[in-house]
């Protein structure tokens, strides 16, 4: 056969082939036979619409893990609209990425004091460049629809008059922790955004991550009996002594109001109870780093079943972060408890004549975007945030216990959390509170 009759013969040989191939993708696309090759007909593989959702039935055998439903976030239009106030490092490495993993909220505006960094992270974002203002930009903000809430990712001691500034403007507020510098900025806070009739929440995110929270069930169901010892440890090593977390103006206090707080807020969320005393100590070495703040602080926290809570938090000691709970009949240690990634949930108890230690796995979830959503879900069915204000309020009335209890040498008597009694001018203050989760909102929806 001549060589040009062969090379037509071969092309025509593929075209003939490439129209079948296409033929039966086409066929399957549209879950319809098509050469003799089936369609994903069944729901088992297209799904089906549920309230809607898109669902799939488990497709794993019983021995495996079910897999996660598909995300189902809610139209783009439908989300709440955030201003983020601050655009440092942890808006920027965290909490901006953290909203395209947001289904129910998004950013639509920016307050920053640099100008050029704004419009950048604007465009990065897709955020209108109208919506960027500058600190002193709070009317204007209020006069932009879009913005529902407001994320505060300031230094501590701006957090009391930005959270003014937001409620005065008719906006929610989401704030980073600690709340503010002292308990009377807290209470401010708490005080103006109730008179302006928005949320407050405090961003506790460890109370929304998905390990944190296992450990707070398997302590709460008394799985290992009676929690005797809990041991929380926050700590990492600093430098550059020109940042303001080491200028106690604006940061109000070294290593316990921005690492230790985890600790703190760790256990009273662990147990859902307050604690009644409190003994600490507090260590600076002589090195111009710790000029007005200090480096390292161990504290005890008494709860009224008995339980210890042994906390320790330091800017001098490399990279640790875990929660250990030793209870009655077991143990249970969360690694990384309070780190952005990497959470490890272990469990040891006896099992006949050996020790077992088992790992608990669980999906992994960005914590940012758990509790972003948490405050976008609290907005849209008007509901309590799980960490108020008053959660936040509690935090500064124990770490200046805290403080006093270091400065003193002695153990510090402590009373139940604030809670608002009476409206307008009767209004007043008690401690008289009795039970679990007095300073928080209802539990959070699922984390998947």
């Amino acid at each position: 056969m001549p060589d040009d009759v062969t090379a037509l013969s071969r092309r025509s040989l593929m075209m003939a082939g490439g129209a079948t191939l296409v033929g039966i993708g086409s066929a399957a696309a549209q879950g319809t036979s098509g050469g003799g090759v089936p369609g994903p007909e069944r729901p088992v593989d297209t799904g089906k619409v549920e309230n809607g959702k898109v669902t799939f039935p488990n497709w794993r055998g019983p021995s495996d893990r079910p897999s996660a439903p598909p995300p189902a976030p809610l139209p783009p239009g439908e989300r709440v609209g955030f201003a983020i106030v601050g655009l440092g490092r942890l808006s920027l490495e965290e909490i901006l990425p953290a909203f395209g993993e947001c289904r129910k909220a998004k950013p639509v505006a920016l307050m920053s004091g640099s100008p050029d960094k704004a419009k950048v992270v604007a465009a990065q974002h897709g955020i209108k460049p109208e919506a960027v203002y500058g600190y002193d930009g709070w009317d204007a903000l209020a006069r932009n629809p879009e913005v529902k809430a407001v994320y505060i990712v300031t230094p501590n001691a701006l957090h009391r008059d930005q959270v003014i500034a937001a409620a005065g403007a008719g906006k929610h507020v989401l704030c980073e922790k600690p709340m503010a510098t002292s308990a009377a900025e807290a209470r401010a806070m708490i005080d103006a955004c109730a008179k302006a009739s928005v949320k407050l929440m405090i961003a506790y995110r460890c109370q929304y991550e998905p390990h944190n929270r296992e450990i707070v069930r398997l302590v709460r169901s008394a799985k290992y009996g009676k929690v005797k010892l809990i041991e929380a440890t926050n700590t990492q090593t600093m430098s550059l002594p020109e940042q303001w977390r080491m200028r106690k103006a604006l940061a109000g206090g070294g290593a316990l109001p921005d690492i230790g707080l985890y600790c703190l807020n760790g256990v009273r969320a662990l147990l859902g109870e307050e604690p009644v005393s409190v003994q600490a100590q507090i260590h600076s070495p002589d090195d111009p780093l710790y000029r007005e703040v200090e480096e390292t602080v161990a504290f005890t926290l008494r709860f009224p079943s008995g339980a210890l809570a042994l906390c320790s938090t330091s800017y001098g000691a490399h990279e640790t972060r875990s929660l250990t709970v030793q209870a009655e009949g077991g143990a249970v240690q969360l690694q990384n408890a309070f780190a952005y990634e990497g959470q490890r949930l272990f469990l040891s108890h006896r099992e006949g004549k050996a020790e077992a230690k088992e790992e608990r796995v669980l999906g992994t979830k960005n914590q940012f975007a758990l509790e972003i959503d948490h405050f976008a879900t609290c907005l849209l069915e008007n509901r309590t945030p799980r960490t108020p204000g008053e959660e936040g309020l509690q935090d500064q009335i124990l770490m200046e216990a805290i403080y006093e209890a270091a400065r003193t040498g002695n153990a510090v008597a402590l009373k139940g959390p604030e809670r608002i009694v009476g409206k307008g001018e009767g209004q007043a203050r008690d401690h008289s509170g009795k039970g679990l989760d007095l300073t928080r909102g209802p539990e959070p929806e699922e984390a998947g």
